[in-house]
């Protein structure tokens, strides 16, 4: 235990540098933005700021990132109570109270609700990542090939499964993500595969151009084709504060939705959805007379600390399976592990050996992040709110020049334009029949490390992949994975015969 604290100090001796405060303050600050513009998400940010890897030091580039990631999640609160359009999906929840709390004269006391509830989830999410996620690792240098394949397995199935509203649909965006793994130089053999004769394919299709292809641009050109203009109008700000009474109902709500919200992170169950919409069952369950009668009708202040809390917990949370087992559970962690992997940092078990510094400034950058963020986000409201003045032709054009820049300043190569541009296109086709894009980066990823691990259990186990039953801790992931694939088709189908 002195030495995760020894190691928190390091920590912030190198996170509250002035260059690093700034890094995470612009990090703050921009995800806070791109969470009051509806529509961008972390994901689409740091996808399209990638490139910047090329230019600026590890560890403030990943402080950077990190403010984008969580900073988003404060801003999306903002629009969902003032405007019901919530700018992640991690907001939905909080739009169907808040934004009736903001329409009953009480946008301020919902704002300061959802600002504050942020920062007390977001600070014990930290505090229990950094108390376990050294732990987890300690214990994840114990696993061998035939685990490490089956938790890439279940991270795989549960991603795939769980996101987007239909399983088959799950595993063909896996499928894609896969196959664009593969392209490039064998890891083992060293030939060339699935390149087309193309020699840019050689060392692979660059995760930085998958990543703002089918974020960055999809999102710009599925806003420019499909969708309306119509915005809701704004509500009447009030003082953001909150009264005793809202004080008490909040408290509560928001040690549940840390509670609630902190495991979910940890697991690949995909994304921030989940422990929100649990987060608000629970608040809903829970209240009694007058504040139940509240849901639904003049907005209830738990439905909106509650799911807050559970969503800035998951996010913090979902740090711990990235930087431990090397595997991501969203669509910005699958991002944040392609920026390590830019650096040639691969995240895993030895992440909290070799590089140590790193690892540690990152966890003490959350803390200070969610200070700022909190400074940021409370007296600042209403400027944010300005910002949804900006026009949409101009964002997305600003978006596609930014996304363009980006990917041709990497190798200066026209045809990672080319490219760029059909990743891009896969995505808008891929949204407009609602295919989930997070399997295709966390297939693309994992799939070259997954195929590694394979054919070393295989070579453990002399040609056999009986070696993956004889291992109980394999055994038993691999139960898990049947069971998220069998399990839920069995319960619907279970409901259905009970109709």
């Amino acid at each position: 235990m002195m030495d995760i604290w020894s190691q928190l100090l390091q920590g912030f001796a190198t996170a509250g540098t002035p260059v690093n405060l700034l890094w995470a303050f612009v990090g703050c600050a921009l995800g806070t933005a791109v969470g009051v513009l509806p529509g961008i998400g972390p994901a689409t940010a740091v996808a399209m700021l990638l490139p910047i890897t090329a230019q600026v030091e590890a560890t403030a580039s990943m402080i950077f990132f990190a403010g984008i990631y969580y900073g988003a999640m404060y801003g999306g609160s903002t629009t969902s109570i003032l405007l019901n359009t919530p700018g992640e999906t991690a907001s939905m929840v909080t739009a169907m109270e808040g934004n009736k709390m903001a329409k009953s004269g009480r946008a301020g006391a919902a704002l300061a609700t959802a600002a504050i509830g942020s920062f007390v989830a977001g600070t014990f999410a930290t505090i229990f990542v950094t108390l376990f996620a050294p732990i987890v690792a300690e214990y994840a240098v114990k696993l061998g090939p035939p685990e490490y394949f089956c938790l890439m397995l279940l991270a795989f199935t549960t991603v795939s499964a769980v996101l987007g509203q239909s399983t088959v649909r799950g595993l063909t965006a896996l499928f894609v993500g896969l196959a664009l793994g593969l392209i490039g130089m064998d890891q083992i053999t060293g030939q060339a595969r699935y390149t087309g004769n193309v020699p840019e394919l050689i060392d692979g299709v660059e995760i930085v151009l998958v990543a703002v292809g089918l974020f960055a641009v999809a999102e710009a050109l599925h806003a420019v084709l499909f969708e309306g203009r119509l915005v809701e109008s704004e509500n009447k700000m009030s003082r953001v504060s909150m009264t005793l009474g809202d004080w008490r109902r909040s408290v509560p709500a928001w040690l549940r939705g840390t509670a609630i919200g902190a495991p979910f992170g940890c697991i690949p169950a995909g994304g921030t959805e989940i422990p929100t919409f649990l987060s608000y069952a629970t608040e809903k369950k829970l209240a009694k007379g007058a504040n139940q009668a509240e849901f639904g009708n003049k907005g209830a202040i738990e439905g909106v600390a509650g799911p807050e809390a559970a969503n800035n917990a998951t996010v913090t949370t979902a740090l711990i399976p990235l930087l431990t087992l090397g595997i991501p559970v969203s669509n910005t962690t699958a991002i944040l592990m392609g920026a390590f992997q830019n650096y040639g940092i691969q995240p895993g078990p030895q992440l909290f050996t070799s590089s140590s510094a790193l690892v540690w400034a990152l966890i003490a950058s959350l803390y200070i992040g969610n200070v700022m963020l909190l400074v940021l986000n409370l007296p600042l409201v209403g400027f944010w709110v300005k910002l949804l003045r900006v026009p949409k032709p101009q964002l997305y054009a600003g978006i596609l020049i930014f996304a363009t820049v980006g990917a041709y300043g990497m190798r200066q190569s026209a045809f990672d334009l080319f490219l760029l541009y059909a990743i891009g296109i896969l995505g808008l086709v891929m949204r407009r029949f609602n295919f989930p894009t997070a399997p295709v980066v966390v297939g693309m990823i994992l799939g070259p490390l997954a195929e590694a691990q394979l054919r070393n259990a295989i070579s453990i186990g002399e040609g056999s992949a009986w070696v993956f039953l004889q291992r109980p801790m394999s055994l038993t992931l691999l139960l898990i994975v049947a069971s998220v694939l069998v399990v839920p088709h069995f319960l619907k189908r279970r409901q259905v015969t009970q109709v």
